[in-house]
């Protein structure tokens, strides 16, 4: 076997591992808002895009998402590999088209879509205050969220360690 393939092996291996649900950056939010007071479910089906987090109480969903899978623009995480640059291209190009119909979906049924990028909770100096930041924007009441004004935020987890 040459280099090339065991690359494109390992990388498979390491791609299929990474989890979709109770990710780190989203157990340090849900610890945080139950912290607060707020009671919520968790990856709820019946919802479009099963959001990560669903407050009924502010008809609040949030999305916590990885800054590579859900290709986040302009962030050191969402790099495209090297190889087979093609597929990721086309899989991150989908995976942006199907969290803006999530999110209109949601948004025609009255909910508000908030979405956490990976990044905003791995940098230690700012998480707090985007964590005070998202705490503040599902208690507010005011009806003035539309889908033009609130961009879709999205999360992948390398192996650094969360504080």
């Amino acid at each position: 076997m040459n280099t090339n393939s065991n690359t494109e092996i390992q990388r498979s291996k390491i791609m299929a591992a990474i989890k979709g649900k109770d990710t780190k950056p989203e157990m340090i939010i849900r610890k945080y808002l139950f912290s607060k007071g707020l009671r919520f479910r968790v990856h709820v089906k019946k919802l479009a895009g099963s959001p990560d987090i669903v407050l009924p109480k502010y008809k609040t969903v949030i999305f916590v998402n990885g800054c590579f899978w859900h290709g986040h623009d302009g962030c050191k995480y969402s790099r495209l590999p090297k190889t087979n640059e093609f597929f990721w291209e086309q899989k991150i190009r989908r995976n942006k088209a199907r969290d803006i119909a999530n999110e209109y979906v949601l948004q025609t049924e009255g909910w508000r879509v908030i979405r956490v990028w990976e990044c905003e909770i791995k940098k230690v100096a700012g998480m707090q205050e985007r964590l005070e930041s998202l705490y503040n924007q599902i208690l507010r009441t005011d009806s003035s969220d539309n889908f033009e004004e609130n961009p879709v935020i999205i999360a992948a987890e390398p192996e650094e360690e969360y504080q």
